[in-house]
Protein backbone atom coordinates (compact mmCIF):
# COMPACT_ATOMS: atom_id res chain seq x y z
CA UNK A 1 0.00 0.00 0.00
CA UNK A 2 0.91 3.34 -0.44
CA UNK A 3 1.57 5.96 2.35
CA UNK A 4 -0.79 8.43 1.26
CA UNK A 5 -3.40 5.91 2.84
CA UNK A 6 -2.09 6.20 6.50
CA UNK A 7 -1.33 9.98 6.50
CA UNK A 8 -4.65 11.44 6.88
CA UNK A 9 -5.96 8.35 9.11
CA UNK A 10 -2.70 8.79 11.33
CA UNK A 11 -3.79 13.06 10.88
CA UNK A 12 -7.16 12.51 11.83
CA UNK A 13 -6.57 10.13 14.92
CA UNK A 14 -4.18 13.19 16.13
CA UNK A 15 -6.75 15.70 15.46
CA UNK A 16 -9.03 13.82 17.81
CA UNK A 17 -6.41 13.57 20.74
CA UNK A 18 -6.08 17.25 20.56
CA UNK A 19 -9.44 17.76 20.36
CA UNK A 20 -10.38 15.60 23.33
CA UNK A 21 -8.00 17.43 25.72
CA UNK A 22 -8.31 20.48 25.06
CA UNK A 23 -11.70 20.57 26.46
CA UNK A 24 -11.30 19.72 30.22
CA UNK A 25 -14.28 21.04 31.76
CA UNK A 26 -14.70 21.79 35.89
CA UNK A 27 -13.44 18.17 36.94
CA UNK A 28 -10.84 17.93 34.51
CA UNK A 29 -11.04 14.31 33.16
CA UNK A 30 -9.33 12.63 30.06
CA UNK A 31 -12.44 10.46 29.16
CA UNK A 32 -15.07 11.98 26.75
CA UNK A 33 -18.03 11.72 28.56
CA UNK A 34 -21.72 12.58 27.83
CA UNK A 35 -21.70 15.21 30.65
CA UNK A 36 -18.74 16.96 29.42
CA UNK A 37 -19.66 17.05 25.58
CA UNK A 38 -23.05 18.50 26.53
CA UNK A 39 -21.91 21.03 29.18
CA UNK A 40 -19.55 22.13 26.28
CA UNK A 41 -22.78 22.61 23.79
CA UNK A 42 -25.13 23.97 26.47
CA UNK A 43 -22.08 26.61 27.00
CA UNK A 44 -21.96 26.90 22.85
CA UNK A 45 -23.90 29.99 20.36
CA UNK A 46 -24.11 27.39 17.79
CA UNK A 47 -27.39 26.54 18.58
CA UNK A 48 -29.05 30.01 18.31
CA UNK A 49 -30.19 31.18 14.91
CA UNK A 50 -27.49 34.49 14.94
CA UNK A 51 -25.06 32.89 16.96
CA UNK A 52 -25.15 35.57 19.74
CA UNK A 53 -26.63 33.66 23.02
CA UNK A 54 -26.36 29.88 24.30
CA UNK A 55 -28.14 28.15 26.84
CA UNK A 56 -25.97 29.17 29.57
CA UNK A 57 -26.61 32.68 28.81
CA UNK A 58 -30.17 32.51 30.23
CA UNK A 59 -29.15 29.68 33.00
CA UNK A 60 -26.06 31.72 34.32
CA UNK A 61 -24.30 28.97 35.78
CA UNK A 62 -23.03 31.75 38.72
CA UNK A 63 -27.18 32.13 39.99
CA UNK A 64 -27.42 28.20 39.99
CA UNK A 65 -28.01 28.47 35.91
CA UNK A 66 -30.99 30.80 36.32
CA UNK A 67 -31.17 34.14 35.27
CA UNK A 68 -31.59 37.41 37.25
CA UNK A 69 -33.88 38.94 35.21
CA UNK A 70 -37.64 38.81 34.69
CA UNK A 71 -37.50 37.89 30.97
CA UNK A 72 -34.17 36.68 29.43
CA UNK A 73 -33.26 38.21 26.54
CA UNK A 74 -33.46 36.11 23.39
CA UNK A 75 -32.32 36.63 19.80
CA UNK A 76 -33.23 39.86 17.89
CA UNK A 77 -34.04 41.68 21.00
CA UNK A 78 -36.61 39.62 21.77
CA UNK A 79 -37.88 38.32 25.74
CA UNK A 80 -38.63 35.05 26.86
CA UNK A 81 -42.64 35.02 27.53
CA UNK A 82 -41.55 33.58 31.38
CA UNK A 83 -39.16 33.74 33.80
CA UNK A 84 -36.15 31.46 33.51
CA UNK A 85 -36.20 28.49 36.03
CA UNK A 86 -32.85 27.15 36.83
CA UNK A 87 -32.07 23.42 35.52
CA UNK A 88 -29.75 22.15 38.39
CA UNK A 89 -31.43 19.43 40.68
CA UNK A 90 -33.88 18.45 37.71
CA UNK A 91 -32.88 14.49 37.68
CA UNK A 92 -36.06 13.61 39.77
CA UNK A 93 -38.15 15.52 37.62
CA UNK A 94 -40.43 14.00 34.88
CA UNK A 95 -42.19 17.15 34.04
CA UNK A 96 -40.70 20.23 32.62
CA UNK A 97 -41.25 24.21 31.93
CA UNK A 98 -43.67 26.16 34.00
CA UNK A 99 -46.28 24.29 32.34
CA UNK A 100 -44.84 20.91 31.98
CA UNK A 101 -45.18 20.47 28.34
CA UNK A 102 -41.71 18.32 28.42
CA UNK A 103 -42.25 15.26 29.51
CA UNK A 104 -38.12 14.55 29.60
CA UNK A 105 -34.60 16.73 29.78
CA UNK A 106 -34.47 15.67 26.05
CA UNK A 107 -37.60 17.03 25.32
CA UNK A 108 -37.21 20.05 26.80
CA UNK A 109 -33.57 20.80 25.34
CA UNK A 110 -35.58 21.36 22.05
CA UNK A 111 -37.62 24.23 23.32
CA UNK A 112 -35.67 27.25 23.93
CA UNK A 113 -33.84 26.22 20.54
CA UNK A 114 -36.85 26.37 18.43
CA UNK A 115 -38.44 29.16 19.79
CA UNK A 116 -38.34 32.00 18.53
CA UNK A 117 -38.26 34.62 21.53
CA UNK A 118 -35.04 32.70 22.18
CA UNK A 119 -32.83 30.88 20.49
CA UNK A 120 -35.11 30.59 17.04
CA UNK A 121 -33.18 28.38 15.50
CA UNK A 122 -34.96 25.05 13.74
CA UNK A 123 -34.01 21.99 15.76
CA UNK A 124 -33.26 20.26 12.28
CA UNK A 125 -30.53 23.35 11.58
CA UNK A 126 -29.11 23.13 14.42
CA UNK A 127 -28.29 19.01 14.14
CA UNK A 128 -26.82 20.12 10.45
CA UNK A 129 -24.63 22.75 12.07
CA UNK A 130 -23.56 20.62 14.71
CA UNK A 131 -22.87 17.82 12.07
CA UNK A 132 -20.80 20.01 9.49
CA UNK A 133 -18.52 21.30 12.65
CA UNK A 134 -15.89 19.17 12.40
CA UNK A 135 -14.69 19.20 15.96
CA UNK A 136 -18.17 18.45 17.15
CA UNK A 137 -18.67 15.22 14.63
CA UNK A 138 -15.16 13.87 16.16
CA UNK A 139 -16.42 14.08 19.24
CA UNK A 140 -19.21 12.51 18.52
CA UNK A 141 -18.06 9.81 16.14
CA UNK A 142 -15.63 9.11 19.28
CA UNK A 143 -18.64 8.77 22.05
CA UNK A 144 -21.52 7.65 20.10
CA UNK A 145 -19.70 6.03 17.33
CA UNK A 146 -21.79 8.08 15.08
CA UNK A 147 -22.13 11.18 13.39
CA UNK A 148 -24.18 13.98 15.51
CA UNK A 149 -28.29 13.29 15.31
CA UNK A 150 -30.70 14.94 16.95
CA UNK A 151 -31.04 12.08 19.47
CA UNK A 152 -27.35 11.84 20.70
CA UNK A 153 -27.38 15.90 21.03
CA UNK A 154 -30.24 16.17 23.38
CA UNK A 155 -29.14 13.22 25.06
CA UNK A 156 -25.85 14.57 26.17
CA UNK A 157 -27.19 18.00 26.99
CA UNK A 158 -29.80 16.27 29.04
CA UNK A 159 -27.20 14.33 30.81
CA UNK A 160 -25.08 17.34 31.35
CA UNK A 161 -28.44 19.14 33.19
CA UNK A 162 -28.92 15.84 34.87
CA UNK A 163 -25.30 16.06 36.44
CA UNK A 164 -26.36 19.75 38.14
CA UNK A 165 -27.50 17.98 41.41
CA UNK A 166 -26.79 20.08 44.60
CA UNK A 167 -26.67 18.46 48.37
CA UNK A 168 -24.02 20.05 49.91
CA UNK A 169 -26.18 23.30 51.99
CA UNK A 170 -26.21 23.68 55.83
CA UNK A 171 -29.82 21.79 55.61
CA UNK A 172 -28.86 19.12 54.32
CA UNK A 173 -26.09 18.94 57.16
CA UNK A 174 -28.63 19.43 59.88
CA UNK A 175 -30.69 16.30 58.28
CA UNK A 176 -27.56 14.46 58.64
CA UNK A 177 -26.39 15.70 61.89
CA UNK A 178 -23.33 17.17 60.69
CA UNK A 179 -21.00 20.41 61.56
CA UNK A 180 -21.87 24.07 60.23
CA UNK A 181 -25.49 22.83 59.68
CA UNK A 182 -28.76 25.17 60.63
CA UNK A 183 -28.42 28.15 63.00
CA UNK A 184 -30.70 28.86 65.52
CA UNK A 185 -32.92 31.49 63.94
CA UNK A 186 -33.11 29.06 60.57
CA UNK A 187 -34.21 26.24 62.48
CA UNK A 188 -36.82 28.47 63.48
CA UNK A 189 -37.69 29.26 60.20
CA UNK A 190 -37.50 25.82 59.75
CA UNK A 191 -40.62 25.14 62.24
CA UNK A 192 -42.24 28.02 60.10
CA UNK A 193 -41.73 26.31 56.95
CA UNK A 194 -43.05 22.99 57.85
CA UNK A 195 -45.72 24.14 59.82
CA UNK A 196 -49.66 23.90 59.42
CA UNK A 197 -49.65 27.57 59.90
CA UNK A 198 -47.79 28.52 56.75
CA UNK A 199 -48.21 25.16 54.65
CA UNK A 200 -45.21 25.81 52.95
CA UNK A 201 -44.28 22.00 53.16
CA UNK A 202 -47.84 21.25 51.27
CA UNK A 203 -46.27 21.91 48.37
CA UNK A 204 -42.75 22.20 48.93
CA UNK A 205 -41.15 18.95 50.03
CA UNK A 206 -39.39 16.07 48.86
CA UNK A 207 -35.35 16.59 48.76
CA UNK A 208 -35.79 19.12 46.38
CA UNK A 209 -38.73 21.14 47.82
CA UNK A 210 -41.07 20.46 45.23
CA UNK A 211 -44.56 17.98 45.20
CA UNK A 212 -44.15 18.53 41.25
CA UNK A 213 -47.62 19.52 41.07
CA UNK A 214 -49.33 22.47 39.65
CA UNK A 215 -51.01 25.15 41.34
CA UNK A 216 -52.84 28.72 41.30
CA UNK A 217 -50.86 30.68 43.79
CA UNK A 218 -53.40 33.88 42.97
CA UNK A 219 -51.20 35.62 40.21
CA UNK A 220 -54.19 35.23 37.32
CA UNK A 221 -56.54 38.10 37.49
CA UNK A 222 -57.49 37.14 33.46
CA UNK A 223 -56.36 40.83 32.36
CA UNK A 224 -53.01 42.29 33.68
CA UNK A 225 -51.93 38.64 34.79
CA UNK A 226 -53.39 36.50 31.98
CA UNK A 227 -50.69 33.80 31.28
CA UNK A 228 -53.16 30.28 32.31
CA UNK A 229 -50.21 28.39 32.54
CA UNK A 230 -50.88 25.12 32.78
CA UNK A 231 -53.89 25.08 30.78
CA UNK A 232 -52.27 25.77 27.92
CA UNK A 233 -50.90 21.94 27.91
CA UNK A 234 -53.98 19.97 28.91
CA UNK A 235 -56.86 22.56 28.06
CA UNK A 236 -58.20 21.79 31.48
CA UNK A 237 -60.71 24.91 32.75
CA UNK A 238 -59.40 23.75 36.20
CA UNK A 239 -55.71 24.11 35.37
CA UNK A 240 -56.34 28.02 34.40
CA UNK A 241 -53.72 29.86 36.17
CA UNK A 242 -51.66 26.99 37.25
CA UNK A 243 -47.89 26.74 37.65
CA UNK A 244 -45.39 24.11 38.00
CA UNK A 245 -43.97 24.13 41.69
CA UNK A 246 -40.00 24.89 41.32
CA UNK A 247 -38.05 22.98 44.01
CA UNK A 248 -36.09 25.30 46.19
CA UNK A 249 -33.09 24.41 46.78
CA UNK A 250 -30.64 27.26 45.60
CA UNK A 251 -33.56 29.53 45.93
CA UNK A 252 -31.62 32.50 47.70
CA UNK A 253 -29.93 33.10 43.95
CA UNK A 254 -32.12 32.45 41.56
CA UNK A 255 -34.63 35.79 41.71
CA UNK A 256 -36.23 37.26 40.37
CA UNK A 257 -39.24 34.75 41.05
CA UNK A 258 -42.33 33.37 39.94
CA UNK A 259 -43.37 32.86 35.85
CA UNK A 260 -43.33 36.34 35.89
CA UNK A 261 -40.66 36.98 37.41
CA UNK A 262 -42.86 39.46 39.50
CA UNK A 263 -40.95 39.33 42.97
CA UNK A 264 -37.40 40.72 43.03
CA UNK A 265 -36.51 39.49 46.68
CA UNK A 266 -37.50 36.41 48.94
CA UNK A 267 -38.58 38.92 50.79
CA UNK A 268 -41.32 40.07 48.68
CA UNK A 269 -42.66 36.47 47.86
CA UNK A 270 -42.88 35.93 51.57
CA UNK A 271 -45.01 39.03 52.36
CA UNK A 272 -47.21 38.04 49.29
CA UNK A 273 -47.96 34.60 51.03
CA UNK A 274 -48.28 35.96 54.17
CA UNK A 275 -51.33 38.38 52.74
CA UNK A 276 -51.88 37.68 49.26
CA UNK A 277 -55.24 39.56 49.02
CA UNK A 278 -52.55 43.08 49.64
CA UNK A 279 -50.76 42.67 46.36
CA UNK A 280 -53.92 41.14 44.72
CA UNK A 281 -56.90 42.72 44.83
CA UNK A 282 -58.89 40.85 42.96
CA UNK A 283 -57.38 36.84 41.41
CA UNK A 284 -59.58 33.97 40.05
CA UNK A 285 -59.08 30.52 40.50
CA UNK A 286 -56.58 30.28 43.13
CA UNK A 287 -55.80 27.60 44.91
CA UNK A 288 -57.73 26.41 48.34
CA UNK A 289 -54.42 25.04 49.96
CA UNK A 290 -52.75 28.38 50.15
CA UNK A 291 -53.88 30.42 53.15
CA UNK A 292 -55.51 33.81 52.77
CA UNK A 293 -53.44 34.74 55.58
CA UNK A 294 -50.94 33.87 57.78
CA UNK A 295 -50.31 36.90 60.12
CA UNK A 296 -46.10 36.42 60.57
CA UNK A 297 -44.20 38.99 62.51
CA UNK A 298 -41.43 40.49 61.39
CA UNK A 299 -38.69 37.98 63.49
CA UNK A 300 -40.97 34.85 61.69
CA UNK A 301 -40.71 36.45 58.27
CA UNK A 302 -36.63 36.91 58.89
CA UNK A 303 -36.32 33.44 60.29
CA UNK A 304 -38.47 32.49 56.91
CA UNK A 305 -36.43 34.05 55.16
CA UNK A 306 -32.95 32.94 56.49
CA UNK A 307 -33.98 29.39 56.59
CA UNK A 308 -34.72 29.52 52.75
CA UNK A 309 -30.90 30.88 52.54
CA UNK A 310 -29.72 27.25 53.67
CA UNK A 311 -31.44 25.67 51.43
CA UNK A 312 -28.29 27.21 48.98
CA UNK A 313 -25.33 25.07 48.30
CA UNK A 314 -21.58 25.68 49.19
CA UNK A 315 -20.27 25.87 45.99
CA UNK A 316 -22.73 29.58 45.26
CA UNK A 317 -21.93 30.97 49.38
CA UNK A 318 -17.85 30.24 48.44
CA UNK A 319 -18.40 31.91 45.44
CA UNK A 320 -20.21 35.05 46.85
CA UNK A 321 -17.70 35.61 49.65
CA UNK A 322 -14.46 35.45 46.93
CA UNK A 323 -16.43 38.69 45.07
Amino acid sequence: MSKTFYIPTLVIAIFICLITSSYKPKDTVSTLTKEHLGEKLFFDKILSSDYSISCASCHKPEFAFADTMAFSKGVNGKFTARNTPSVMNMAMRDEFFWDGRAKSLEAQVVGPVENPNEMNLPFKEAVKRIQSNQEYYLLFKQLYQKAPDSASIVDCIAAFERSLETDQTPNDRWLNDLPNGLTTQQMRGRELFTSNRTRCFDCHFTPDFTSDEYRNIGLFDGKVFNDSGRYHVTKNLLDIGKFKIPGLRNVAITAPYMHNGIFKTLREVIDYYDEPNKFMKQTLYRDTILPLHIGLTEQEKQDLESYLHALTDDRFTKTSSKK
